[in-house]
């Protein structure tokens, strides 16, 4: 009788296990890019992901050059605005968000600390924080960076950059 249990338990994790790889391999190329590169917080960190993602949905990317763990303006810019929900629930529609991250005390693969030298190099980045909006292609449409205001005016400036 135990064997049975023990046989009928493995077989039902088995099936559920094989039913959910089967529904994550239905998802569009899109969604399942966006999933494997986003951080809980929505960021991606993979400019060339990001790249892609921004050419399948035609959305453009916000880059976000920044000293996330000393810069005290990188730091007001997260609090003040991107960590708001009038700034995420525009994003959330309209836009590709990706950090551009140099922090100190936060460790980061040496990949991503290359991609991320390479693309300040080729951005011309002299300070952060420096916020770049740029379509699919890597061509900068807009640049921004702190503005006093809050999330409601942050996005609002955006959108006159959006165009």
């Amino acid at each position: 009788m135990m064997k049975k249990i023990l046989l009928a338990s493995i077989f039902a994790v088995g099936i559920s296990a094989f039913l959910t790889v089967s529904d994550l391999n239905a998802q569009t190329p899109a969604k399942a890019a966006e999933k494997t590169v986003k951080s809980e917080t929505g960021w991606m960190t993979d400019f060339a992901a990001a790249q892609k993602l921004a050419k399948e949905t035609k959305k453009p990317m916000l880059v976000d050059f920044t000293g996330s763990d000393w810069c005290p303006w990188c730091i007001r810019l997260d609090k003040e605005v991107f960590a708001q929900k009038a700034f995420r629930d525009y994003a959330a529609g309209n836009l590709i968000l990706v950090k551009i991250d140099f922090p100190r005390g936060i460790q980061q693969s040496d990949a991503i600390k290359k991609q991320n030298q390479e693309l300040a190099e080729k951005y011309g980045i002299r300070g952060f924080p420096t916020v770049l909006l740029m379509n699919g292609d890597g061509k900068v449409i807009g640049t921004t960076g702190y503005r006093r205001g809050g999330a409601e005016s942050y996005v609002a400036h955006l959108k006159t950059l959006v165009k």
